[in-house]
């Protein structure tokens, strides 16, 4: 209960608050600056929503709305066009803030306010092209039927009192609410505190005697000291001093001093051609302001990046290479010489093609590129170095491109690592996969990638042939004897035919006790004799465990390879004939239909 007091305490304070700065400054522009009786010339009230709108989460927003809503009938209602413009004028008001916030909020998602170019175009362009052109139509409305100001006038004067006093009161006001002042001062050294002290107080010198003590008009004097503060102390102290030309050049002239004085025409026109001048003014030097602060925090952002990339290229064992978009070394690690045998001095300079043998040289520049061509995404590629100390036999190089600040590639930056290791890993784990673990003969995959292959020759006008064999009776050797026995047989049977093969033609076992035998340039004639020869080398009994001996046949199906029939085809035609051979009495071979 405490609790939720102490809640509505606060959110009442907040609303009192908030409400009565937005109807000071709403008085204080109607008191000064209702020249002719309609709309004022000045209003600063708005800007004040606005910040306040986009300094705070949206949940409260309703909250200051309404605020803010009441405080601008109120002072319509006492010091404006009365009562009866109360309303529809605090409407107006709150419409034209709300529309800025909420494109503000669409288009700088996870953005800076202010403090960036995007940023800032995207206020600029929401104050001046949108809320204000929509809202200064029923503003003109009411005003040209409460006052004798004109349609015309009054929509000129709403549009640039509320445009102007938005343009340069509200960011001004969001850096403040957004503690960018606190922060300033804590990132800040002693010495570029006081640098910003010396040059905002040379600059009001500058303006005070371009106010009150010029016998000349002398508006573009304060164009360079702005520029100059803008790049020295950044969107600070360009806030800093619009403020401070707004107060000493708005105070001279309302009271009818300065280079405005010299202008033909009422205070109401005058008070306009000082909002112009103070917009460009703040045109000139925020949006330059904003760009260095962006570049400032992204040349930060790089350093820190290069004093990890550094840390991690001196101290790496991979090879660390800056490769320009033409291939060329421009920076090289030190490990280079423990990899390649080479100083990195002696790298830079040379293309980095060089290191790569040279049957793998159109990968490597392939990959080259291809991380030029789309930034952002990581590209691999393995190549065998063309010298080595470390005996490295394959190495592995990632890329990744590196841009400028369009986002083109200027380059490629390329980290090397030994796979040396990995590829003996690998190509173990590929022999071993290529192997029947029992009988050593060609794995089911392996033997049909070779028969895949194989197919692909005889287009090229080239016979080969399938021997399909499998054991006679070899389930009753099973029920006999044992597995043990049986897997004894399958070896011994593989053993005894291997001798009986060339180094070019293959066994592979496909399942159980059924296998195939692929016999490159050989036709069906010659098959069918290495086919019997094959079968007299299991003329003698296998020995097995306990001083038995197993006599074993085998069936055969035979078929010479077809260049425009499939794997899966030559198969079953070979297995066909192998069922017909066992339907044959078994211990025989056919030939495919």
């Amino acid at each position: 209960m405490q609790r939720s007091t102490s809640h509505l305490s606060f959110a009442l304070y907040s609303l009192v608050w908030t409400g009565g700065i937005y109807f000071v400054a709403a008085t204080c522009a109607l008191l000064l600056s209702r020249f002719e009786g309609g709309l004022a010339f000045i209003w600063c009230a708005n800007a004040f929503l606005m910040a306040k709108l986009l300094t705070t989460r949206a949940r409260r927003w309703p909250t200051i709305l309404l605020a803010c809503g009441m405080a601008s009938a109120l002072s319509t209602s006492l010091f404006g066009m009365g009562p009866v413009a109360a309303i529809p004028m605090a409407v107006i008001n709150i419409a034209e803030a709300l529309i800025v916030a909420l494109i503000c909020r669409h288009y700088l998602t996870n953005r800076p306010v202010i403090g960036a170019t995007r940023s800032l175009l995207v206020f600029i362009m929401a104050i001046c092209a949108v809320a204000d052109v929509v809202t200064a139509v029923p503003a003109a409305m009411v005003a040209s039927l409460l006052t004798p100001v004109s349609f015309g006038a009054s929509w000129v004067q709403w549009y640039t009192g509320h445009a102007l006093g938005g343009l340069i009161c509200a960011p001004i006001l969001v850096m403040l609410m957004q503690g960018e002042f606190r922060r300033w001062r804590r990132e800040k050294s002693r010495a570029e505190k006081i640098e910003a002290i010396i040059l905002l107080a040379l600059f009001t010198a500058i303006i005070g005697y371009i106010f009150y003590g010029a016998q000349h008009p002398l508006l573009f004097a304060p164009l360079l000291p702005l520029v100059l503060i803008a790049f020295r102390v950044g969107h600070m102290g360009a806030a800093a001093s619009i403020i401070i030309l707004a107060l000493i050049g708005g105070i001279a002239t309302f009271s009818d001093m300065g280079p405005l004085s010299l202008v033909f025409a009422d205070m109401g026109e005058r008070v306009q051609a000082f909002q112009f001048y103070l917009a460009n003014c703040f045109l000139l030097s925020m949006p330059v302001a904003a760009e260095l602060n962006g570049r400032r925090r992204l040349f930060q952002l790089l350093r820190e990046s290069e004093a990890r990339y550094r840390a991690i290229a001196e101290h790496s064992g991979d090879v660390v290479l800056n490769i320009n978009v033409t291939g060329v070394i421009e920076y090289a690690s030190p490990s280079a010489i423990e990899q390649v045998g080479c100083a990195p001095e002696l790298l830079v300079g040379q293309a980095a093609a060089n290191l790569v043998d040279p049957q793998d040289r159109p990968q490597v520049i392939a990959a080259h590129r291809r991380a030029l061509m789309r930034p952002g995404s990581i590209h691999t590629v393995e190549f065998r170095p063309i010298i080595s100390i470390a005996a490295m036999e394959w190495c592995e190089m990632v890329m990744r491109a590196a841009v400028d600040e369009r986002g083109q590639a200027n380059g490629v930056i390329s980290t090397i690592r030994d796979m040396s290791r990995h590829k003996a890993r690998q190509r173990a784990l590929q022999q071993v996969a290529a192997r029947d673990s029992l009988t050593g003969a060609d794995s089911r995959r392996a033997f049909l990638e070779k028969l895949e292959a194989e197919i692909l020759r005889t287009r090229h006008g080239v016979r080969s042939s399938l021997l399909l064999i499998d054991i006679d009776h070899f389930k009753a050797v099973n029920d006999h004897h044992g597995h043990g026995v049986g897997d004894e047989v399958l070896t011994a049977f593989v053993e005894r035919l291997r001798p009986g093969l060339s180094l070019q033609e293959s066994i592979g076992r496909l399942g159980g006790e059924e296998f195939a035998i692929l016999l490159p340039d050989c036709d069906i004639d010659r098959a069918s004799l290495l086919c019997e020869n094959l079968r007299a080398r299991l003329s003698d009994p296998i020995p097995v465990s306990g001083g038995k001996y197993i006599n074993i046949t085998f069936s055969a199906g035979l078929v010479e390879l077809d260049n425009t029939s499939t794997r899966s085809a030559m198969l079953e035609a070979a297995d066909k004939a192998l069922y017909r051979a066992k339907h044959s009495g078994r211990n025989c071979l056919r030939l495919a239909a």
